[in-house]
C-alpha cells in the first residue's frame, strides 16, 4: 500500500491527529499536512482533486511529526517529532492501515 494513502487512512481513524510529513519528491523538498484523510502541500500547489496523491509512491520520507489537531501553525502541539517511516509503521499497523 502506498505510504501517502496509509497516512491518510491513519488520520481518518485518528481524526484528532494531524501529520506533518517532510519528504523529497523528485529531488525537491516538500512539507505535507495530512488531516482527516486529506493531504495538502505547504510548499507546492495541491491539486483540487483530493484523489490526486500529494505524497507519491516515489517520495522519500525524511520525517513525520504527529500533532494534535486542528493544526495551528502559531502554536503546534506535538505528540511525536521526527519519526522515520520505520518508526511510523507500528503505529499504522496498530491502527489497522
Amino acid at each position: 500500500m502506498i505510504a501517502g494513502f496509509r497516512l491518510e487512512q491513519f488520520t481518518l481513524k485518528q481524526p484528532e491527529l494531524v501529520l506533518r510529513v517532510q519528504a523529497a519528491i523528485a529531488g525537491e523538498e516538500d512539507e505535507i499536512l495530512i488531516y482527516r484523510g486529506f493531504s495538502s502541500s505547504l510548499m507546492r500547489p495541491t491539486a483540487a482533486d483530493p484523489e490526486v496523491p500529494v505524497l507519491p509512491e516515489n517520495a522519500d520520507i525524511a520525517a513525520i511529526d504527529i500533532m494534535v489537531g486542528p493544526y495551528n501553525p502559531a502554536d503546534p502541539q506535538y505528540l511525536h517529532r521526527g519519526l522515520s517511516w520505520a518508526d511510523m509503521l507500528p503505529l499504522l499497523e496498530a491502527a489497522g492501515v
